[in-house]
């Protein structure tokens, strides 16, 4: 790092992205400064800085002691161990040392009391929240939103009919000739554990998931204009069900609340939709797959006079980007659905999903807002919408 990009992170001041430090001797609390940028993304703590953006005037020996002090909190204090970078820069009132601390690969990271430390603005907290412990192993890959199990729905919410016929279906054989017991069937089929149907079961299966789950249903809402009113609204419905239900509702949703163009057929032909159907059925199927279920919160499904948003709770987990999925790289944040969805939903999974929509219309827009932790599809509504459909 150069001394003039040194001087205007400091001018900046301190974030969640960089801490300041005037000297350092404790390992513990440095320890835990390392373990809240490892679990929020990384960052920078710059020792020989103050919190008013003065230099200390760090020394050599200064240096030496504190690589040692580095390492040591780095190594033995913070579980799993990291490796953090140091760097020194001089500066004419003195030395600064910069630690970078990656965002961690093994999240969660704790200090060697076992505590859990994030950042919370240019400071740190502890973790506390189930749900924020949730993400936390989630990003880790140790749990999954979609096998939490859901107290209250067992083999007796089942919806019999539906799961025989997709089981005869998928599997080439009368459930009634299996003679494994159904709930040892749904156990191996990772449908359910502990006599509950988890997320995924539910909401793949159950007669009625959203009397336990409640909030994972679509909330949508066409409004007249372009922007969100509290009182007007052209057609306002919760879509819930079974996740099969809630896609062709919300597909149904849109495409009565979207144009039809006859384009070159009979007056009395049944028009296209203004949006390819491929492009709806893609981002839709994505939203329910991929939202996290971590979340206690609805997908919102909005149709405005020039545009259609949907909006998934949850941002892009781990390190993907809106680039990345244009480019069909995928990172399954629910597997179990995903593996399932292939046989149910018009999806294929494989991060094809992005590209495909985009493909048939490219008026679309993504957004991934990690503050406010949610990730939202714009389609624009062009008025030559008829020139993007597929022929």
């Amino acid at each position: 790092m150069e001394t003039a990009e040194l001087l205007e992170i400091i001018a900046r001041g301190e974030d969640s992205k960089h801490q300041f430090k005037a000297n350092v001797t404790n390992e513990v609390s440095l320890a835990q400064e390392m373990v809240a940028f490892s679990n929020s993304g990384g960052g920078k703590i710059l020792i020989g800085v103050g919190d008013d953006g003065t230099f200390s005037g760090l020394t050599f020996d200064d240096m030496r002691r504190l690589n040692q002090l580095v390492s040591n909190a780095a190594s033995q204090h913070v579980r799993p161990p990291i490796n953090p970078i140091s760097e020194n820069i001089v500066t004419p009132d003195g030395l600064v040392m910069i630690i970078s601390v990656p965002d961690g690969i093994s999240k969660p990271y704790m200090d060697k009391d076992g505590v859990i430390w994030v950042k919370s603005g240019a400071d740190k907290r502890k973790a506390t929240s189930r749900e924020e412990l949730q993400r936390l192993f989630q990003q880790a890959g140790l749990i999954h939103g979609d096998e939490i199990p859901v107290p209250g729905l067992t083999i007796a919410n089942v919806d019999m009919e539906y799961f025989k016929e997709f089981y005869e279906q998928n599997f080439e054989e009368s459930l009634d000739e299996n003679n494994t017991a159904l709930e040892t069937l749904l156990e191996n089929m990772n449908l359910m554990s502990n006599k509950a149907l988890n997320v995924a079961g539910a909401l793949l299966f159950a007669k009625n998931p959203s009397v336990k789950l409640p909030v994972f249903i679509v909330k949508a809402i066409s409004f007249p204009g372009t922007e969100i009113h509290e009182t007007r609204y052209r057609d306002s419905e919760d879509l819930k069900g079974k996740i099969s239900t809630i896609f062709h509702k919300s597909m149904g949703f849109v495409l009565r609340n979207i144009r039809h163009v006859q384009k070159d057929r009979n007056v009395n032909a049944p028009g296209e939709p203004e949006i390819p159907k491929v492009t709806l059925e893609e981002l839709i199927a994505n939203a329910l797959i991929h939202r996290d279920y971590f979340i206690s919160a609805p997908i919102k499904l909005f149709v405005f006079d020039d545009r259609i948003e949907i909006i998934s709770p949850g941002h892009l987990p781990n390190n993907l980007t809106v680039e990345n999925i244009k480019k069909g790289v995928s990172n399954i944040r629910n597997p179990i659905l995903a593996s399932y969805a292939t046989k149910i939903l018009p999806y294929r999974g494989l991060g094809s999903g992005i590209r495909r929509a985009l493909k048939a219309y490219p008026h679309i827009e993504f957004e991934d807002n990690r503050d406010g932790n949610f990730f939202r599809v714009v389609i624009k509504r062009i008025p030559d919408a008829d020139k993007w459909l597929i022929k």
